[in-house]
This record gives structure tokens, C-alpha cells and sequence, in this order.
């Protein structure tokens, strides 16, 4: 197939090209070629002749998201929807990356694919106008829901591990009531690369099994390397930053399931990750 990436040089979005270069013909789109908030972005999509569009290209910053909630919903919103006409117009299969932020993160069990949403956040609300705007243009479409994702130059393993190379006096403080999906960007781009081969359209939920807290996550981090750092828990009432993340959104892998599309435990994905993260030091 004829695939285009948009934010293809994001953590997904490279762990999409490395997962699916063997077996197709990939069209990459990075930032340069791409400006989401431009309805040029149609045309570009529509000149790639794709089979399918995977659109993994987001403003990922739920902070910068609460911060400037218009440019969240630019970007997430608008740009969701440029991307999805351009799909039209070539009718083309698009998938999009959405995020387990669409939940209000109050509930007592991981959210099912069906389940109401209601995102207490710009960025949550900007990503769930992408998803409404899928669902109404394009009948061939994925909504595929990711949470904590680690695989790429940025993400929660990495700040724990620059943390942890030079703590405070008083060790590291992580918050003990978020609960959610830590989830592996490569085992999300196998999980695509069967889906897109089916013609199963809807909503998915593509995370690594088993959830946990942040300090949870932080801890086996810390266990699996062997370090002995100081780790405290703390409230999300006691973590001040600009946005306000749900306390409680894992998310149950349901409709991939059954397609057989199932997920290792996230430690054995982070273990994976981690044994990466050596060979890149020592190479």
C-alpha cells in the first residue's frame, strides 16, 4: 500500500516509518512539508495518493494545549479536519491518533471504545473535534486511542531517567493518584500495521497491558535499571502545572482484541524500551 505519515518524525510517527518501510511505500511528513494549520494541508494530502493516511501529527503539549487552548484547537481541530478532506478527496483510508484525554478520568474501570467522553482539558477537547470531525467526513477511518507513549527522544521514561541522574537532596516526588496505560510507540505501529490490512472501521484502543500510577511507572523504571533513587509519592493536587489531567483513564483494548490484536504488559515493553536506551549509550 501507499501509506503518507503525517508527523512523521514524532516518537509515533518514527516508530511508524521503522515498523511499516519493509512491507509498503511510505510518504513521509514531517513539519516541513506539512502546516496543519494551513487549508493547504488539503491539498497536500490529496497530492500524495495514499491508500491510507495515518495522522499522527498533533499539538501534544497538554500544557501549551491549556495555555493557548485556540492554537490547540487549531492544530488538533482544524488541521484534523484538512487532513480528513484531502482523504476524501483521494478516498483514501485515514487513521487517526487520538488520545486517552478524551475522558473525563473519573470513572472506577479502564474505558471501553464505546464509552461517553468528556475531556476536562483544551487538549482532550481539541483532539476529541479531531475525532468528531473523522467520524462525520470520512466513512473509511481508524480512531485509534494511545496513552502515555514511550519509544522516542521525549517522554515520561526519559524525564525519569534525567531526574534520577542528578535527583534533589530529597529524591524524586511523582504523583500517585493519575492512573493510566504507559504504552510502547512500537508496539502501537505493529498493532496499525495489521489493522490497516483489515477493513474494520471504528474506534480502538491500542495501549500495552496493565495500568498503573505515575510513581507506579516511575518505580519500575528505577527497579528495571537498577537504581536505588529516592522516590516519593505525591497528590495531583500537589503537582502544579497549567493543565489539569484526568485522574483515571486506562483504556481497555476491546475491538483490537478481538481481531486479535493484543499487547505484552507494559513492563515488558518498557524493559524492551530500556535495553534500546543502553545500545544507544554504548554504541
Amino acid at each position: 500500500m501507499r501509506i503518507a505519515i503525517t508527523g512523521a518524525n514524532g516518537q509515533l510517527g518514527r516508530a511508524l516509518v521503522a515498523t511499516l518501510a519493509d512491507q509498503h511505500e511510505l510518504i513521509p511528513l514531517g513539519h516541513d512539508q506539512l502546516e496543519l494549520t494551513d487549508p493547504a494541508t488539503v491539498d497536500h494530502i490529496a497530492a500524495t495518493g495514499a491508500d491510507v493516511v495515518i495522522h499522527a501529527a498533533a499539538y501534544t503539549n497538554v500544557d501549551g494545549c491549556a495555555r493557548d487552548p485556540i492554537l490547540a484547537y487549531r492544530v488538533n481541530g482544524l488541521g484534523t479536519r484538512y487532513v480528513a478532506l484531502g482523504c476524501r478527496r483521494i478516498q483514501a483510508t485515514m487513521v487517526y491518533i487520538s488520545t486517552n484525554e478524551v475522558f473525563a478520568g473519573d470513572g472506577q474501570r479502564p474505558y471501553v471504545e464505546d464509552d461517553p467522553t468528556r475531556p476536562i482539558n483544551p487538549y482532550g477537547q481539541s483532539k476529541l473535534a479531531g475525532e468528531q470531525v473523522v467520524r462525520t467526513l470520512i466513512s473509511q477511518h481508524f480512531i485509534v486511542r494511545v496513552a502515555w507513549l514511550f519509544g522516542g527522544e521525549r517522554n515520561f521514561v526519559r524525564t525519569v531517567l534525567r531526574l534520577a541522574s542528578n535527583p534533589p537532596a530529597q529524591g524524586l516526588r511523582m504523583v500517585a493518584d493519575e492512573i493510566g496505560s504507559p504504552t510502547y510507540t512500537y508496539d502501537v505501529a505493529i498493532g496499525l500495521a495489521r489493522l490497516i490490512n483489515t477493513d474494520y472501521y471504528g474506534t480502538y484502543h491500542f495501549v500495552n497491558d496493565g495500568i498503573c500510577s505515575r510513581y507506579e511507572f516511575a518505580a519500575e523504571i528505577l527497579r528495571q535499571l537498577g537504581m536505588s533513587t529516592p522516590l516519593h509519592p505525591i497528590r495531583l493536587r500537589d503537582f502544579q502545572r497549567d493543565s489539569t489531567p484526568p485522574p483515571y483513564t486506562p483504556l481497555a483494548n476491546l475491538a483490537g482484541a478481538a481481531l486479535g490484536i493484543t499487547f505484552r504488559p507494559w513492563q515488558e515493553a518498557l524493559a524492551v524500551y530500556l535495553a534500546r536506551l543502553r545500545n544507544e549509550l554504548l554504541s
